[in-house]
């Protein structure tokens, strides 16, 4: 292992995190044997073998010690820890590529992945007001295509609770709002994800704090990930995830049916297509 390096052009956080599990196992180590001396759980080091998880330059150094890889990690983790998405919403954004299901509560405007390119646009023109076109285009190039996990017909699985102020929150154009709640309904009735709509009348809730993801996985435990402004926090220990899923199960008991939230997103959506010709 010690003169071979990872291709960067491939997937070289997956292909990271399959030599980490082969390098552990020939040393006879247990993923939580390999954890301890790092102050990690076994579960944290199945999350790197799986992808899921980030290998950071100072774990790395610490692994090639332990199982004496001869600098492998360490020459490598950089490859694997470049990404087009902010440093605080990287590791949730490479998570969420590889998550079997997916459930966000997003308290004021549409999910990344459910944004159409113009409401996109107009997202980061917000958060970045002076910014250059060209930084605009590329911010909503990686959004679109963070998107694209929706191609899969089945995978992953998405259910959304958005807050009436999502449906209510728009810009100069009122059509783009619009055209962004038929998107959702589109996605809607064709089966290929489930949305609720948490009403202004629910009155005081659980996910007053801010909005919340929870993934899950086919091979790993799951994880959480909250976001605030321009912070954001991937939880894998088991009570805050558990503690995260009680939120999102309240969430949904406070809102709307899916049949509902359909009726309310389209018709909302018709609201401002009128709004507009008037």
């Amino acid at each position: 292992m010690a003169g071979k390096n990872l291709d960067p052009s491939s997937s070289p956080r997956a292909m990271l995190g399959s030599e980490l599990r082969i390098a552990r196992e020939r040393a006879g180590k247990t993923q939580a044997e390999l954890g301890e001396p790092l102050f990690v759980s076994g579960s944290f080091i199945g999350q790197l073998e799986s992808g899921t998880r980030r290998m950071h330059l100072d774990f790395a150094r610490q692994i090639d010690h332990i199982l004496n890889t001869d600098g492998f990690f360490a020459r490598n983790c950089g490859a694997a820890a470049k990404s087009k998405y902010p440093d605080h919403f990287a590791a949730a954004a490479e998570a969420e590529a590889l998550a079997k299901t997916i459930r966000e509560y997003a308290p004021q405007i549409i999910p990344g992945l459910l944004q159409t390119e113009a409401y996109a646009r107009e997202v980061f023109r917000a958060y970045q007001p002076t910014a250059p076109e060209e930084t605009i285009d590329e911010l909503v190039a990686n959004r679109l295509a963070r998107a694209a996990l929706l191609n899969d017909p089945t995978t992953p699985m998405l259910w959304c609770v958005l807050d009436e102020a999502v449906l209510r929150r728009t810009g100069d154009d009122p059509t783009i709002l619009a055209q962004a709640l038929r998107h959702i309904a589109r996605l809607i009735r064709s089966r290929r994800i489930i949305v609720q709509v948490l009403p202004f009348s629910a009155g005081f809730h659980a996910g007053m704090q801010g909005s919340l993801k929870l993934m899950s996985f086919e091979d790993a435990p799951p994880l959480s990930y909250i976001q605030g402004m321009g912070t954001g926090q991937l939880f894998d220990d088991p009570a805050t995830v558990a503690q995260h899923s009680l939120t999102y199960d309240l969430l949904t008991a406070n809102a709307l049916s899916p049949r509902e939230s359909l009726a309310l997103i389209e018709s909302v959506a018709e609201d401002y297509e009128h709004d507009q010709h008037a």
